[in-house]
């Protein structure tokens, strides 16, 4: 009895500064739910999949999208009858005076006919036009391609966007993890003040010569300082919890857990630096996006260039009039505006005469033209710079969860080794008590270095373009 009051002291005394020191590090972990009737469970994969789906941010990219689609639409509907529409007119309009009793047909001959307007009808005239462009010098396919290329701009924007949203959902869906195990280091930590607790009070009613009340005292103070922390804890947790849950777009009634049971390290393919550049350039939709945005400007330098040349259309115009108490006259130079009907059609040339105005368009769209070329050429090394950095992230995250691990494993030996010599009552209490407190930190840490490595990867992974497609294959998983 005698050895093991000085080692429950000794606990007491350090696990505040444990407890101080470990209290960072929990707090910065995010919420696990608990399990309960109301509570849904969600894999990584299924997490991210549903996020996606659920995410407002990608709805908006889409509406984009739909809307460069529907100018695409409108850009092809333009090579048929550029201009077709109807219109009708209606109004009141005179009778004829004819005071000489002229034959209906001959009114024309009769200087004496007047309009009689204290006799009115109603007159209704409708007018049909219709032009249809038969050469264009490529004005009407460059703005088809622009359209056409607009879209895949927005196509590439949606990409970007869901990725930005799944590596979001992925973080969280590994913070909740991460939470899990630091909250259970937090609870081993409160198993060794409450056993002190009970072995001190213990103790003083046996009236142990070494325990005296400041030994209570000490583990006293702790313990309210481990409440505390236990309390900042849960509400960051739940928190965090509502957090994904907004993220989820789940009822207010409902909780969102975790379905893994521990956080482990993501299996990664063993590539060099050069195959995660390649793999970038391919997949980045930054690129994609720029290259569209040049085949667009390209298309529309040509649009710009037709004004230039004439171009040949077809064209044609119905007009019908009709009102009472007039009459046709069947002289073909002789019309009355208010009854009859017309038809012209034939093939025709429109030139842009304003020739200087032409050319500073034609500028203006190369010079948007070039901005996005080297727009590329700068993305080009943004990302050969990213990825290089996420790569080397990765390394320095993999070297520490390993040095992270192998101490883990050397302070589980150590704390073996001490218990049996203290049982064999050959080992120091002190040396007990450090061996229990470096373990108890160690597992905290391991934790924080298997979150951290995830992280690395899947930053490395959003920085060549293929998070999302690692996500559907499943592969984002703990070995």
């Amino acid at each position: 009895m005698a050895r093991s009051r000085p080692l429950l002291s000794q606990a007491a005394r350090l696990t505040p500064g444990f407890l101080l020191a470990l209290g960072p590090l929990i707090a910065t972990g995010q919420p696990t739910s608990t399990a309960g009737p109301d509570t849904v469970k969600y894999s990584l994969q299924e997490t991210v999949i549903r996020v996606l789906e659920a995410s407002p941010e990608v709805a908006a990219e889409l509406s984009k999208q739909q809307s460069a689609e529907a100018r695409t639409d409108l850009a092809r509907a333009s090579r048929f009858l550029t201009e077709f529409s109807f219109t009708s007119a209606h109004s009141a309009s005179p009778a004829l005076d004819n005071p000489n009793d002229t034959p209906t047909d001959q009114l024309y001959l009769d200087p004496d006919v007047r309009n009689d307007w204290e006799s009115l009808g109603m007159f209704n005239e409708i007018e049909i036009n219709a032009l249809q462009p038969i050469y264009t010098w490529g004005q009407l396919g460059g703005s088809i391609r622009a359209a056409r290329e607009a879209v895949a701009v927005e196509e590439a924007s949606v990409e970007e966007t869901r990725i930005e949203v799944a590596f979001r959902a992925a973080q969280s869906y590994y913070s909740l993890l991460l939470a899990e195990g630091l909250k259970r280091v937090a609870n081993d930590a409160g198993d060794v003040v409450a056993r002190a607790k009970r072995e001190i009070n213990r103790l003083l009613e046996e009236g142990a010569p070494d325990v005296d009340d400041a030994d209570l005292f000490q583990v006293l103070i702790t313990e309210q300082e481990f409440e505390r922390r236990v309390v900042e804890v849960d509400e960051r947790l739940r928190t965090a919890e509502m957090a994904l849950r907004r993220q989820l777009f789940l009822p207010e009634d409902i909780r969102v857990a975790v379905a893994d049971a521990y956080l482990t390290p993501i299996e990664v393919d063993d590539l060099d630096l050069e195959d995660y550049m390649q793999l970038a350039l391919a997949n980045r939709p930054e690129i994609e996006q720029a290259l569209a945005g040049i085949r667009a400007r390209e298309a529309l330098v040509a649009v710009a260039r037709s004004d230039f040349y004439p171009k040949l259309f077809a064209g044609g115009k119905y007009r019908l009039s009709t009102s009472p108490n007039r009459f046709r006259q069947p002289n073909p130079y002789i019309s009355d505006r208010l009854l009859g009907s017309s038809l012209e059609a034939g093939v025709g040339f429109r030139l842009q005469l304003n020739f200087a105005q032409t050319k500073a368009k034609v500028e203006r769209a190369r010079a948007q033209q070039h901005e996005v070329e080297f727009q590329l050429e700068g993305l080009h090394q943004l990302i050969r710079f990213e990825v290089e950095d996420r790569y080397r992230g990765l390394r320095i995250a993999r070297a520490a969860m390993e040095a992270q691990q192998e101490a883990l494993r050397l302070s589980k030996e150590w704390l073996q080794l001490e218990s049996v010599n203290f049982d064999l009552d050959l080992g120091d209490t002190e040396n007990l008590v450090r061996a229990v407190q470096s373990n108890l930190q160690l597992q905290a840490a391991d934790y924080q270095a298997v979150f951290e490595y995830n992280m690395a990867v899947m930053k490395l992974y959003r920085a060549c373009g293929v998070l999302i497609d690692e996500l559907r294959t499943g592969t984002l998983v703990g070995d």
